[in-house]
């Protein structure tokens, strides 16, 4: 038999049943005394509230789910519930249970809130106002908001943020404002501890990679419901973070580093910007059709099960500097690289690709088998391809469909030296090195060659460590 958390009479439309919490956090009662209703508090359940002696329920559910909603396309929908309890200390009891087993989930109480309006289509105040305040109000949530106003406001409110008064971060933004707020964090003195602040992303910019990955990794879709459901439910995993460093320059990446056509395609469409997300389409058939290659060399630590991969090397041992001690913050992966197994790719290169999660974007996925926690970024290589097959590759990045192509190379990876170099044919033309959608290094005769970037147009290196950051996650 059942066991119940608590069961207690009710009025439903008038008509008398029991509103009973099983265990299993299950909600069950009958609909004017005949349909059996089921709400899932973990899944389901957003908050309560009363006014007198009713009791209102708040959710959000399927369409098409347990007979609520009927409709022809799955779709998550707002929806409130209201019972009448016989009597003050029957509500009482009902209120105690029933939040006590939602605070037993964990959820976050507390939300930093950064919402990004320059982002994307400039549309992250409207998803914010339309779709995530609703829901945080539904769920009982308090939050504060911070629009950020400049490139790096989010850095800079992060490296000083007081994190005891938050359960975690959340940025209505693309994944520019996540990869600052990270940056942000990791210069603070009580970096491990702050990491372990849980961040969530709602969609609302141009790539969307990190909160698509969260969600494709559950089978659910892309939208700022979804995301902010996935922020709310309590449930957190980590995250590999790679530390890129040059000299004293330092740059920390969730998300991914390319260089070559990826990265030629990803800033140099930014001309087009009036087409909107068709000036990538539009821009990767043009500089497909006058293909690059950039000499160069790629030296990498490979993953168990892929050490025969290029040529060995030790020539890279005495070349890599160390990353210099800093005042304050994180100091960078404890590896001893003189002891690692090196190996060596040597170009011309059409593409090299570096990613930390699956999805570069809503329709890019870029690396298939990357996982959020493994400890490894996978290396997506391409040498030499015909213009026609790289046609056709390119189309298949919507399901990842690439990295099975006898023209790419595909493996993980834990450390990586990328020595860049110019373009074949064009000794004084050189590349653009691009991470997270910042520009790192813009060579001569680069778009826009004369902005002042982060780091120079020369050798960069770069190691993992493992689940350095806390998500929100779906499940």
């Amino acid at each position: 038999m059942e066991s119940h958390i608590v069961s207690d009479e009710v009025l439903v439309n008038g008509v008398k049943t029991s509103l009973t919490l099983s265990t299993d956090g299950i909600l069950r009662w009958f609909d004017r005394g005949e349909l059996l209703r089921r709400l899932f508090v973990e899944k389901e359940v957003l908050g309560f509230s009363t006014a007198g002696h009713l009791l209102t329920i708040r959710a959000l559910i399927k369409t098409g789910g347990d007979g609520f909603v009927c409709s022809g396309r799955e779709s998550l929908v707002r929806k409130s519930f209201v019972f009448e309890s016989v009597s003050d200390d029957s509500l009482r009891k009902l209120c105690e249970k029933i939040g006590g087993y939602i605070d037993s989930l964990g959820r976050p109480k507390k939300l930093f809130m950064f919402v990004n309006p320059y982002g994307g289509k400039k549309s992250a105040t409207k998803i914010f106002t339309s779709h995530v305040k609703p829901i945080l109000e539904d769920a009982n949530i308090e939050y504060t908001i911070q629009e950020t106003k400049y490139q790096l406001h989010a850095k800079e409110v992060s490296r000083s943020l007081d994190l005891t008064k938050y359960d975690g971060i959340v940025c209505v933004s693309g994944d520019g404002i996540l990869v600052e707020v990270v940056n942000g964090l990791l210069e603070r003195e009580d970096w491990d501890a702050a990491l372990k602040t849980p961040l969530g992303v709602i969609p609302a910019g141009t790539g969307n990679g990190m909160i698509k990955s969260l969600l494709d990794s559950v089978g659910e879709p892309c939208t700022p419901t979804h995301a902010v459901l996935a922020a709310i439910r309590g449930h957190k995993r980590s995250l590999d973070v790679a530390t890129i460093w040059q000299g004293e320059t330092i740059f920390y990446s969730v998300l991914m580093l390319a260089w070559g056509l990826i990265s030629d395609i990803d800033i140099e469409s930014e001309k087009y910007r009036w087409m909107g997300s068709a000036r990538l389409d539009f821009y990767a058939l043009q500089r497909i059709l006058r293909l690059r290659k950039y000499n160069g060399s790629i030296r990498f630590v490979p993953a168990p099960g892929f050490e025969d991969v290029g040529e060995a090397t030790d020539s890279c041992v005495d070349s890599i500097e160390p990353l210099k001690p800093r005042k304050h913050g994180y100091q960078g992966p404890k590896v001893d690289f003189k002891s690692l197994n090196w190996r060596k790719l040597n170009g011309p290169f059409v593409s090299v690709w570096l990613h930390n999660v699956p999805w570069g974007a809503e329709n890019t996925m870029a690396a298939p088998d990357a996982k959020f926690e493994d400890g490894y970024l996978d290396l997506i290589v391409m040498r030499q391809c015909p213009k026609l097959a790289l046609i056709s590759l390119m189309s298949k990045l919507n399901d990842g469909g690439h990295v099975k192509s006898p023209y790419v190379l595909y493996i993980k990876v834990k450390a990586v030296i990328l020595e860049p170099g110019t373009r074949t044919g064009e000794s004084t033309k050189e590349g653009i090195i691009d991470s997270d959608g910042e520009v790192l290094a813009r060579g001569k005769g680069t778009y826009k060659s004369n902005l002042k970037s982060l780091m120079v147009y020369d050798k960069l290196q770069l190691a993992v460590d493992q689940g350095l950051a806390t998500l929100f996650t779906p499940v």
